[in-house]
């Protein structure tokens, strides 16, 4: 198992398959975009299904969330999450989007073996999905959240960013279009990181705005932490139910306790925490020829020294140099 000194077992991986996004989201990249990973450092194919298959394996792993940048730029996508689903202890799958070609790919994934999909959709607005993208792609999201929808990879969750001045007034609309189409929504708050580091606690649009904005016209009920377990998102029936809100509050109510999750990067990085300054190397080993014990023992080592808490609240809190598209959100 992956086991940390105060007690935790991550059992939830977390894969990056990319660090290129077709989008320019002002609160993860620049407009210009970055400099991205060159071929030769991402993980193969066959590297990413063999450490999936040692972390099922080997060490305890129950569920798995392919990530970016944007998975679905992936070429090999489809294949991976087939021979992932083919596994004799075959886990959860479920894929973070931001939804972009989702309509074309939906029913080959599912066929492939994907259970559920998490789609990234901050606005209804097409005007301010432009001014927050930079890109004119907002009906290609709509139809491919429909597409997963209809493809039967549910439940369908939609993330959602609030920023101020742009879409900090969309809450209870937002909610309201999830709760008709029968989306489960969930607000995340603005982390530190952004890749130009311009993130600001200050002003940012906190779980208590976000909470406060939707009670302006929903009566929301706290699901209770039996029901949380170590989910990120603290979830409220809304009006009643069955319908469910959720706010992933990393910022203001930092949910480190319960933490269940390991990271992969696209380039092989083993990762304890997204807001982690320090990574693992197991890409190196696969290339040197490490046997699967090997690996599994480097990544039983990386776990061991997890950190007790993502630190934001610490006066010597660092951001890590690595951007979210880099180490998988």
């Amino acid at each position: 198992m992956l086991l940390d000194t105060y007690g935790r077992v991550a059992t939830d991986l977390r894969v990056s398959l990319t660090d290129r996004c077709n989008l320019r989201c002002t609160y993860c990249m620049p407009e210009e975009g970055l400099q991205w990973l060159a071929k030769p450092e991402l993980l193969t194919d066959d590297e990413i299904v063999r450490l999936v298959r040692i972390a099922v394996d080997e060490l305890g792993v129950e569920e798995v969330r392919f990530t970016g940048g944007e998975p679905l730029l992936r070429p090999g996508l489809v294949g991976i999450v087939e021979r992932c689903a083919a596994l004799p202890k075959r886990p959860k799958l479920s894929l973070t989007t931001n939804g972009i070609g989702l309509e074309r790919t939906a029913p080959a994934l599912r066929d492939a073996g994907l259970d559920r999909v998490n789609v990234s959709l901050d606005t209804l607005s097409p005007d301010v999905f432009q001014r927050m993208t930079r890109r004119k792609r907002h009906a290609d999201v709509l139809r491919g959240l429909a597409a997963a929808q209809d493809a039967g990879l549910t439940p369908v969750k939609v993330n959602s960013v609030l920023m101020p001045g742009l879409n900090d007034d969309e809450a209870p609309g937002l909610l309201a279009w999830a709760v008709a189409h029968g989306y489960e929504l969930r607000f995340i708050e603005q982390m530190p990181l952004d890749a130009q580091h311009g993130w600001q606690r200050d002003g940012m649009i906190t779980a208590g705005d976000i909470l406060e904005s939707l009670r302006t016209r929903f009566t929301l009920t706290p699901e209770g932490e039996d029901e949380r377990g170590s989910a990120p998102a603290e979830r409220w029936v809304v009006d009643g139910g069955p319908h469910r809100v959720g706010v992933i509050a990393s910022v203001t109510r930092p949910f480190c306790r319960a933490c269940d999750r390991t990271r992969l990067t696209a380039d092989g990085q083993v990762r304890t925490c997204l807001f982690a300054t320090e990574e693992s190397d197991l890409r190196g080993a696969l290339r040197d020829g490490a046997s699967d014990d090997e690996i599994a023992a480097r990544w039983r080592l990386a776990m061991w020294g997890k950190k007790a808490g993502a630190g934001i609240d610490d006066p010597s809190f660092v951001q890590p140099d690595r951007p979210m598209s880099a180490i998988g959100g």
